[in-house]
């Protein structure tokens, strides 16, 4: 819609009405010369220190424990031959201390050993409540 000034002219009026603009823009002037000085106000805060490193290094751990079964179904601790009562009151043994206390138990079974045997080995242990277990493989 465009307006006429009331002279002899009959064109349309090209001049914009600049005074909401500068409202506007005088809003926005204030409100960032408001918020402007909490953006750079520092709140100060006491974070934790890190604590130093411990000066006493960790205990090695423990030897871990060699567990051989032979295809026979015959158990070695440690190249020692061990009946499977006396396997299970020796993991029984280790699975009452502490997990970082604890060995590490190395199971070796031979090529032919059937998986049942190495099965039940690995559910005595885990029963006992050791965490630790690897299997060694070759030579």
């Amino acid at each position: 819609m465009a307006f006429s000034s009331g002279g002899s002219g009959s064109g349309p009026m090209a001049d914009i009405n600049v005074t909401p603009l500068v409202d506007v823009m005088l809003v926005l002037l204030i409100i960032f010369m408001i918020t402007a000085p909490m953006l750079s106000h520092k709140i100060q805060i006491d974070l934790p220190q890190p604590a130093p490193p411990p000066l006493v290094p960790p205990p090695p751990p423990p030897e871990p424990i060699r567990l051989s079964v032979l295809p026979t179904g015959s158990l070695y601790w440690n190249d020692t031959p061990v009946t499977e009562e006396g396997l299970r009151a020796q993991l029984a043994v280790i699975g009452v201390k502490p997990v970082t206390e604890q060995p590490e138990l190395d199971i070796k079974a031979e090529k032919t050993t059937k998986y049942q045997l190495v099965a039940a080995v690995m559910a005595d242990a885990k029963n006992a409540g050791l965490t630790k277990i690897g299997f060694v493989s070759g030579q």
